[in-house]
């Protein structure tokens, strides 16, 4: 198991690029490459629904990175927005440029979901089965 990391990102469009950059660098070495992607495009997803829907003005939202027994498991947590609904997923449609971020993450996650939290705010999470850490960090291959 690896320890835990987490960073708090402010509440605007280039913390979804931050928030993805973090996840990257945390994940050297812990997942295979094959997961890296899927990972990064539900990183993408999660932080830019927190900044649209989820972070009430003037606060951020949170990323933690955690792997445990062969999975790793990637959360995003916000202030909450301001109509109080939990996220959920949407059926795209086709002439519409938005709305299918939790649809991509429930494509390429081995699982995902939600939980509220006391007051305010939500933590979206997502799952993905990968191998063990790679404990031979720059070991020729």
């Amino acid at each position: 198991m690896q320890q835990p990391r987490e960073k708090l990102f402010s509440r605007q469009p280039v913390s979804v690029g931050a928030a993805r950059s973090f996840v990257a660098t945390v994940l050297t070495g812990w997942e295979p490459d094959d997961r890296l992607d899927d990972v990064k495009v539900c990183v993408s997803e999660l932080a830019t629904n927190a900044i649209r829907h989820g972070s009430r003005v003037g606060r951020g939202f949170l990323v933690r990175v955690a792997s445990r027994d062969e999975r790793l498991r990637v959360e995003v947590r916000d202030g909450g927005g301001s109509d109080g609904k939990a996220p959920c997923v949407k059926e795209p449609a086709a002439d519409v440029d938005s709305g299918r971020g939790l649809y991509l993450v429930a494509t390429l996650a081995d699982d995902w979901g939600v939980n509220r939290h006391e007051g305010h705010g939500h933590t979206v999470w997502a799952e993905f089965k990968v191998g063990p850490p790679n404990r031979h960090e720059g070991a020729a291959k």
